[in-house]
């Protein structure tokens, strides 16, 4: 049985709670759910939850893998369905585990966003059937007072068939014949979860994830208060506390953790507000050595990992205090810099840190040696497991970003390059003495600056970095990535056509 494009409206809804019909539909026109309507989507381990959550929000965010058990923590994206705007909730594999195992504390993230949500699809495969774990999922489902809607996935040809029409012995209506993968049966679902879904304009500020045009040209006004949350990724090796991190800081359990390393596999974005301030908080998969990556699997969380640093504006580092500033924390500290994002570095497990005094040695000079070139850095210690110095580490935050997004005044940098040029002139070139002629700053995040120059490709590479120090040391730069752009003046005396 091939998926059908559409049917009647006039079919009977799928949605029923102890095999009653919806008692939200009224006789004649579907009842409209308020804004802000939640879909979750649920289901046993590789059904296709994730790609089905890729479709509805049109892009591939969650992580798609043939082995079961990809997706963990729950992530969230604004969907989209024809006309209808609502929230999408991916969710792990429901598993049969009542302990304090791993298993365990995914199937406690599922039950949650199905506390948050208007409908709940739930997910089958159509292919291998129904098993008992679909059934005995389904009967729970039955005792919630929730509407659920049954969607087949993988319908897509004959194979399909004897599973679409064992889900009819789900208990909860008419299954959605589907294939997540090639978008078949969407009319399908838009007839099945418009009555609980509000018609509403989509939002323009609901943008997890980082999927979002760059605005790194538009600088930001100082007495003005920002509009768009700040955007802030907490990046490091793996089982150095980033989830339980972001758990404190935000007053609930939203990450999954453990003492299990690599648990976070999806980059997941959280809004968040401190203060007033609205924050958009990103947990990322632990960045192993490139090496030490054989799995497809582990290269997309290290992908996505990467992508949600592009996306970011703030960037925290976060390290283990027992073992600062590892060969792999400073290649992630470089791919921060290279991206051309303010850094922070946060020392985790202070609380459990024996030598307080010769880790942050360590730290600092290892920071002073291979990071030159954001020297100045803040360095915030903490303890994500005991809430310690977070209002420190917001504030080394904040003030990263005020950095990030200082403007020089053009006539303070060129005085400032007068005092640079008369201290060190630049060396000759070929027997000709090079000139620096002015200078100015072409945009900020981070501060990028443009000198006009009479031959930029023979400046020494040395004598940039010499300029790049006394921007940072001069002009209250500290921490952030510097970039200078060497242009060539026109000639006056040019021949023009």
């Amino acid at each position: 049985m091939a998926v059908k494009s559409g049917r009647a409206a006039a079919r009977p809804a799928a949605g029923k709670r102890n095999g009653s019909s919806d008692k939200r539909k009224s006789s004649g026109e579907a009842a409209k759910a308020p804004p802000g309507a939640t879909v979750a989507i649920v289901g046993r381990p590789n059904v296709g939850k994730s790609t089905l959550f890729n479709r509805l929000i049109g892009k591939r965010l969650a992580l798609v893998d043939d082995r079961p058990g990809v997706t963990r923590d729950r992530r969230e994206g604004p969907g989209r369905l024809f006309e209808l705007r609502f929230r999408v909730l991916d969710t792990a594999g429901l598993e049969e585990a009542f302990d304090d195992s791993l298993e365990a504390r995914m199937r406690r993230q599922t039950e949650q966003a199905i506390a948050e949500a208007s409908v709940v699809l739930l997910l089958v495969d159509a292919r291998s059937g129904i098993l008992p774990l679909d059934r005995h999922f389904a009967a729970w489902l039955r005792r919630i007072d929730v509407p659920v809607v049954p969607v087949a996935n993988k319908c897509e040809g004959k194979p399909g068939e004897d599973g679409l029409l064992e889900a009819f012995d789900l208990g909860l209506g008419e299954p959605v014949p589907f294939s997540a993968e090639h978008g078949l049966g969407l009319r399908d679902l838009y007839e099945q979860i418009r009555a609980y879904v509000a018609d509403t304009v989509e939002s323009a500020d609901a943008e997890p994830d980082g999927e979002r045009e760059e605005t790194s040209e538009v600088d930001a006004k100082p007495d003005e208060e920002p509009s768009e949350p700040l955007q802030l990724a907490i990046v490091g090796r793996p089982n150095v506390g980033k989830s339980t991190l972001i758990n404190r800081l935000i007053g609930e359990d939203r990450m999954l953790t453990g003492p299990e390393a690599g648990i976070t596999r999806d980059s997941i974005s959280v809004a968040w507000s401190y203060r007033g301030r609205d924050v958009r908080l990103f947990d990322t998969a632990g960045l192993r050595r490139r090496a030490r990556v054989a799995e497809k699997l582990e290269k997309l969380s290290a992908g996505d990992a990467l992508r949600a640093v592009r996306f970011a504006q703030v960037v925290v580092l976060l390290l283990d205090a027992e073992a600062p500033m590892e060969k792999q924390d400073l290649t992630i500290a470089r791919q921060v810099i290279d991206e051309g994002r303010a850094l922070v570095v946060g020392l985790n497990k202070w609380d459990a840190c024996r030598d307080r005094d010769g880790a942050l040695k360590v730290l600092r000079d290892r920071l002073r040696r291979s990071l030159p070139r954001v020297r100045g850095v803040p360095v915030v210690t903490l303890s994500g497991r005991k809430g310690q110095n977070l209002d420190r580490l917001m504030a080394a935050v904040f003030e990263a970003f005020a950095v990030w997004n200082r403007r020089v005044p053009t006539g303070a940098l060129n005085r400032w390059l007068d005092l640079m040029l008369e201290a060190h002139p630049p060396p000759m070139a070929r027997g000709r003495r090079l000139r620096l002629k002015y200078i100015t700053q072409a945009k900020t995040r981070p501060p990028t600056f443009a000198i006009f120059c009479s031959r930029p490709k023979e400046l020494p590479t040395a004598y940039l970095r010499y300029l790049e120090n006394g921007l940072r040391q001069d002009l209250d730069l500290p921490g952030t990535p510097i970039r200078i752009n060497l242009r060539k003046g026109d000639n006056p005396y040019a021949k023009k056509d």
